[in-house]
């Protein structure tokens, strides 16, 4: 058949690398290297829109990988014998599978990378008789199911590595697939998901075990002593990989430190390894990837050096190379071999019988352990998840004719379902909840209270290093004087989880308990931003609890309203979505983060304020006696007004902050101007400016008895003119806060310049390039009770296309 490979068949011409291009007559796609470019951008172009379109069932990327290399095969698209004969002829094929195989290869080192060694040693007894649970069941069924394909599609194929090909590919569960699952559903830090991750991992070093036992019992030797040579020569190189791999990594590990690039000499040198180690395994006569895999598992997790390797690697294997592994599966798929009420039974039975072992041998273990029955079902149905390795598997029992045709796209379609149910049905069975059971017990949602000696606690979120000084500084200035026990700050690393191997690693390395990820003291893989506020903790009396979450972009903004409201904090920091550039301009670092700050504002449970950083205190961390920051509140009125004068306040408690406070009233011979923009509800706003009345009481009674507080009151004829002018005056101070929508006559005024949504009219006026001052701004939204945004609520579609 056409998708066969030409394994006994006569050889195809031999094609040329390159072409001498079309205008001397050739055709391109004659020439093996164009033809490869082909195929690569082809598949590229496919499974990124299958990836695309199945975004909105929250479906792994490996789906997509693998329905598109189906449809490329003559499954679809193959059935023009045209298009197969034009795209991916014969004579194609072993470039194609070998670079496909070189991808895998390499990803398979990855995914060694991603297994942590000393977790397995950890893994609790919940964990570990899971995934025994997990294996030996489906294993016995897989090789049930055998007798009966052997008995009707599968006549003639070596028994033995059959029923070890059988057992292996019902018993896999996929633990990259699975761990990008469990984030996408936000179970990664719940109990349901440290037990998954920990069983998949034994499970994934068992199965690969297993199956380099199937490939030595699948060899074409006529004599049984072959297999048993070359499984005793993988053990050889198994124990001699242990005993040589992880002290010259270690060494390497010790000479890479952090924040300083790692040496090339080092990442050639471990490239080279991994061939390697390939081209040994391969020469026994195990694949070669098992070897690659292997040295990931080895290669120490400690220090930055498994990290840089990932990220030197990943980005070209997986979007690149890896891909072409998918098609060369879907080439040896024929879902048209499927015929028959036959076929489609041994189907049925083939899935029935994959998903019963692996959820009720994991559902009965579960019980055993106490495990509540609705996170067992669901901890049973995420450990059937299936994906890349069960393709290897595959491929391998195709390659060496275990699996014939029919068999072949049997499983194949069974991996498919198995691992396309797993997200919704998770979803629909276990459900846990995402918001504190003690929320009513939660009071102080926003700065502005009665009693403002009772604790403040701030959540402060950040996406890297270079905002850390100025948002250290920010939160030395909020703390007062005397009132050490009175702030309590979470600070929470924003960490994207993406489809890439690193992101995996990165789990590893700070997932330990609670939700997020919470750091323990004394972890010496502590990442560098969170030791700068353990130091900022030591010499300040503030409380300070650094975390980091990792998600995926699309939904972190989930984990910032749910840790607020779990902590029960009063107010939210977020960093603008843009920095400062050395002209002082401002730059979007990511277009994302402005996505989620919208997100934030909209559905946050308490205050939320968003950060636009200048160099507040300059590039370092100003020590407690050393801060001397002249602060702004400008105040028109309103709730998101007295929010940040309620915040401005308690600055001005700190010894070395200075507070000007400017209120801006309509003139009175200029009433009849800025009064003709209308007013919705005069009711409400007669209320708000009652209650704005007797906060400006407090504020010039405190500036009679505070030297470090000064009031001003500005009368404003032309509100664009006479704001500008204020903030002109105030020009060299260091930090403005602002309400984010303020209330009033003359705010109403200045709205239609409002540039930037998040802002609100004012903030957009302070960091527009027209701007009088270059001072770092903090944009405050009180929390109104309703959990939304007005003017935000309502903007779904614009977050889109911003």
């Amino acid at each position: 058949m056409a998708a066969n490979t030409s394994t006994g068949q006569a050889c195809p011409a031999l094609m040329k690398a390159t072409s001498n291009g079309v205008f001397q007559g050739d055709n391109p796609i004659n020439f093996a290297l164009p033809l490869a470019i082909l195929q690569i951008v082809i598949v590229i172009l496919l499974t990124r829109l299958l990836a695309y379109l199945l975004r909105p069932l929250r479906q792994p990327r490996v789906i997509a990988e693998v329905i598109g290399g189906i449809m490329l095969g003559p499954s679809l698209l193959g059935r023009s014998k045209g298009f197969l004969d034009t795209v991916f002829p014969k004579k194609s094929l072993t470039v194609l599978e070998t670079l496909a195989n070189l991808g895998l290869l390499f990803f398979l080192f990855l995914a060694g990378l991603e297994i942590d060694t000393k977790s397995l040693r950890n893994t609790g007894k919940k964990a570990l008789g899971i995934a025994l649970a997990g294996i030996s069941l489906p294993f016995a069924l897989g090789i049930g199911s055998s007798f009966v394909l052997r008995a009707t599609i599968s006549k003639g194929v070596d028994s033995v590595a059959f029923l070890i090909f059988m057992g292996v590919a019902l018993s896999i569960t996929a633990f990259p697939v699975l761990a990008r699952i469990l984030a996408e559903l936000k179970l990664l830090t719940t109990e349901i998901g440290r037990l998954a991750m920990s069983a998949a991992a034994v499970n994934d070093v068992a199965a690969w075990i297993l199956l380099a036992l199937a490939i030595a019992l699948s060899g074409s030797g006529t004599s049984p002593l072959v297999s048993l040579w070359v499984f005793l020569a993988g053990c050889a190189f198994v124990v001699i990989a242990i005993c040589i791999i992880p002290p010259v990594f270690r060494w390497i590990a010790r000479r890479c430190h952090e924040g300083e690039p790692i040496e090339e000499t080092y990442i050639c040198a471990t490239l080279a390894v991994v061939l390697v180690c390939g081209f040994i395994t391969d020469a026994i006569g195990i694949h070669s990837m098992f070897g690659a895999f292997v040295v990931g598992v080895l290669i120490p997790k400690e220090g930055p050096f498994a990290g840089a390797l990932i990220e030197k690697v990943e980005d070209l294997v997986s979007g690149l190379f890896l891909p072409l592994y998918f098609v060369a599966s879907g080439l040896k798929t024929n879902v048209a071999t499927i015929q028959g009420a036959q076929s489609w039974g041994l189907l049925v039975l083939v899935t029935f019988t994959a998903c019963f072992g692996k959820i009720v041998g994991t559902l009965g273990v579960s019980l055993a352990f106490k495990i509540p029955m609705r996170e067992a079902v669901a901890l049973g149905f995420l450990m059937n998840t299936k994906g890349l390795v069960e393709l290897i598997v595959l491929n391998i029992g195709k390659d060496r004719k275990v699996l014939n045709d029919q068999t072949f796209a049997i499983m194949v379609l069974m991996a498919l379902f198995t691992t396309f149910i797993t997200t919704p049905t998770v979803m629909a069975v276990y459900k846990p909840a995402r918001r504190s059971k003690k929320e009513g017990e939660y009071k102080h949602r926003t700065v502005e209270r009665d009693n403002t000696n009772t604790q403040l606690r701030i959540l402060t979120c950040f996406h890297g290093a270079g905002s850390i000084p100025s948002m250290i500084n920010l939160l030395e200035a909020s703390r007062g004087i005397e009132k050490g026990e009175g702030l309590c700050v979470y600070a929470l690393h924003l960490r994207e989880l993406s489809e890439r191997s690193s992101a995996i690693l990165m789990v590893h390395k700070v997932r330990k308990n609670g939700m997020p990820f919470w750091n323990r003291r004394g972890n010496n893989n502590a990442d560098q931003v969170v030791v700068a506020f353990q130091a900022f903790q030591q010499l300040s009396r503030v409380n300070v609890r650094p975390m980091t979450a990792i998600s995926s972009m699309s939904d972190i903004h989930e984990d910032i309203c749910t840790t607020a409201a779990r902590k029960r904090a009063s107010i939210v920091i977020l960093p603008f979505h843009k920095h400062q550039q050395l002209d002082g301009s401002l730059e979007t670092t990511r277009g994302d983060y402005r996505w989620v700050n919208r997100r934030v504002l909209v559905e946050a449970p308490c205050s939320v304020g968003i950060f636009v950083d200048r160099g507040l205190g300059g590039s370092s961390q100003v020590s407690a006696q050393d801060v001397s920051y002249s602060v702004v509140v400008l105040f028109f009125g309103g709730r998101d007004d007295r929010e940040a004068l309620a915040y401005g306040l308690r600055m001005a408690e700190h010894p070395g902050i200075s507070l000007t406070v400017f209120r801006f009233v309509v003139s009175p011979e200029s009433v009849g101007e800025i009064t003709r923009v209308d007013l919705d509800n005069n009711n409400e706003n007669g209320k708000i400016l009652k209650s704005d009345e007797e906060v400006m009481s407090e504020v010039r009674k405190k500036s009679s008895l505070d030297e470090s507080v000064k009031f001003v009151e500005k009368r404003v004829e032309n509100a664009a003119v006479d704001v500008r002018s204020a903030i002109e005056e105030m020009r060299r101070s260091n930090l403005f806060l602002v309400g984010r929508m303020p209330g009033g006559e003359i705010a109403l005024a200045i709205r239609e310049n409002s540039e930037c949504a998040e802002l609100g009219p004012v903030g957009s006026l302070l960091i527009s390039a027209e701007s009088p001052t270059r001072a770092s701004v903090l944009v405050i939204q009180q929390y109104n009770g309703a959990g939304t945004a007005p003017d935000l609520a309502s903007a779904g579609s614009e977050l889109d296309t911003d």
